[in-house]
C-alpha cells in the first residue's frame, strides 16, 4: 500500500511510520518541523492548499491518515486563528485532495468534540466541544465527511507512549520522569477520560486502513480513568513511589482552555469490529514498560 501519513513525527504518526515500514508499505511520512525517523520524509505545511495538492500529485497514496494537528489545548484557545488555519483548512485541504485522488482517509479526532457532562461517549452522541481545540477538532472532522466519500474518522483520547515525539513529552513520561526525580506532583482528581497507548492507536488505525473500515471509530484505552487513578496505575506498574502523587482539584490548575469534565470514550464499536483490540489499562502500561525496556537494552548494547 502507498500511504501518506502527516503529522509523521508525532506521537501517533511515528509509531505508525514505524509498523507500516516493518510491513513494507511504500509510506511518505510528512512533517512540517520535525524529520521522522522512518518513511520517505516530506516537508510540506497542510494549511498550504497548492503545496498539499502539490504533494498528492507526486505521491498519489492509496490512502492517507491525516494526524497533523495542533495539539496543545491552551496554545489553541490563545492562538484562535494559527488552531483554525492548521486543524480545519489543513483538514479541508487534505481531504479535498483524497477525493480528487481517490484516495482513503483516516481522520485523527479527538474526545475534546465533547462536553462531558456526561462521559463513556458514544460513536452517535452529539458533539458540543467547549473549548477552541475541541471545536477546531469538530470543524475538521466537518469537513471529512462533507469533501470525502471514503473515510474513517477516529476519536481518541490522551494518547501516551515509551518515546517522546517531536520534542515534547507525553504525560506518561512526564509523570515518570517527575516520580524517578522523587519530585511531588499534583494530579487532577476530578477529570476523566481513556488513557490510550499509541502502540494500541497505531495497531487499530493499522487494521482500518487494511480492512478500509469507514464512519466514525471511538479507537481509545479501555478503561475509564481519572487523571490521579492513571497516575496512580502508572506508578504501581513501574514500581515507583504513589504517595508523590498528591490529588488536585482541576480548580487549582491554572489552565487557559476549559477542560471536559469527563469526555470518556465508548469503545464497544471497535471491541466488536477490529480484531486488534482497544487495550485495558494494565495491559497498556505493562505493554509500555516492555518498550521501555526494550529501548534501553538497545541503548546499552
Amino acid at each position: 500500500m502507498k500511504l501518506l501519513i502527516t503529522g509523521a513525527s508525532g506521537l501517533l504518526g511515528s509509531k505508525l511510520c514505524e509498523l507500516t515500514t516493518r510491513k513494507n508499505y511504500e509510506v511518505y511520512s510528512a512533517y512540517s518541523q520535525h524529520k521522522p525517523l522512518y518513511g520517505a520524509p516530506i516537508q510540506f505545511d497542510v494549511s498550504a492548499k497548492d503545496a498539499v495538492e502539490k504533494i498528492f500529485k507526486k505521491v498519489d497514496p492509496e490512502a492517507v491518515v491525516h494526524a497533523a494537528a495542533l495539539t496543545n489545548v491552551d496554545e489553541c484557545e490563545s492562538e484562535k486563528e494559527l488552531a483554525w488555519k492548521i486543524n480545519v483548512e489543513g483538514t479541508e485541504n487534505i481531504a479535498e485532495s483524497c477525493e480528487k485522488h481517490r484516495a482513503f482517509l483516516v481522520y485523527i479526532s479527538t474526545d475534546y468534540v465533547f462536553d462531558g457532562e456526561k462521559g463513556m461517549y458514544k460513536e452517535n452522541d452529539k458533539p458540543a466541544p467547549i473549548n477552541y481545540y475541541g471545536l477546531t477538532k469538530l470543524r475538521g472532522e466537518e469537513s471529512v465527511e462533507n469533501l470525502a466519500e471514503q473515510y474513517c474518522i477516529a476519536r481518541s483520547s490522551v494518547v501516551y507512549g515509551s518515546v517522546p515525539a517531536t520534542g515534547k513529552i507525553n504525560f506518561a513520561l512526564w509523570l515518570l520522569d517527575k516520580l524517578e526525580r522523587k519530585e511531588v506532583v499534583k494530579i487532577v482528581t476530578d477529570q476523566w477520560n481513556s488513557p490510550t497507548l499509541n502502540t494500541n492507536l497505531a495497531d487499530m488505525i493499522l487494521e482500518v486502513l487494511e480492512r478500509k473500515l469507514t464512519g466514525i471509530f471511538h479507537l481509545a484505552g479501555a478503561t475509564r480513568l481519572s487523571r490521579y487513578e492513571f497516575a496512580k496505575f502508572l506508578a504501581e506498574i513501574f514500581r515507583l513511589d504513589t504517595n508523590l502523587i498528591s490529588p488536585a482539584s482541576s480548580k487549582e490548575i491554572p489552565w487557559t482552555a476549559k477542560r471536559p469534565r469527563d469526555s470518556s470514550l465508548d469503545v464497544d464499536r471497535a471491541c466488536q469490529t477490529i480484531r486488534n483490540k482497544p487495550l485495558k489499562i494494565l495491559e497498556a502500561l505493562e505493554k509500555m514498560k516492555k518498550e521501555i525496556e526494550q529501548t534501553n537494552s538497545l541503548r546499552v548494547t
